[in-house]
């Protein structure tokens, strides 16, 4: 009976310790909210600290869907394998609708983004410190 209640006890502490730790990392999750317009990212510079991100991403009047697509600094950013996968967005973006990505760590370092299906500069930068 002893060792059925350290279990139980063990069991009950383990999963109360995996929430505190899920409420931990949601709260040190941030979201960068972007929005692109016909052509254009409306914020062309972001700089950050380290950390882990969610990126939102707004179409604003555009007549299509648009994405997200990050990319370190330096690399061939028409290569998929190039992409930082998480931070697209999990589904394309409609006209006048958002859409986020999945968390995305990233470490110092620049990046450049930019939207493969709404013709935007591939010159917008984010630097993380």
């Amino acid at each position: 009976m002893k060792k059925v209640i350290l279990t139980l006890v063990f069991a009950i502490g383990a999963v109360i310790t995996s929430s505190a730790q899920d409420k931990m990392t949601d709260a040190s999750v941030k979201t960068i909210r972007l929005e692109q317009t016909p052509g254009e990212f409306t914020q062309k510079t972001l700089t950050l600290p380290e950390g882990t991100y969610i990126f939102e991403i707004a179409n604003n009047n555009i007549d299509h869907n648009v994405g997200f697509v990050l990319v370190k600094k330096g690399k061939d950013i028409s290569k998929p394998e190039n992409h930082i996968q998480t931070a697209y967005v999990t589904a394309p973006v409609g006209t006048n609708e958002t859409q986020t990505s999945k968390p995305t760590v990233l470490t110092k370092g620049e990046y450049v983004y930019f939207c493969p299906l709404n013709p935007t500069s591939t010159d917008n930068t984010l630097v993380v410190q």
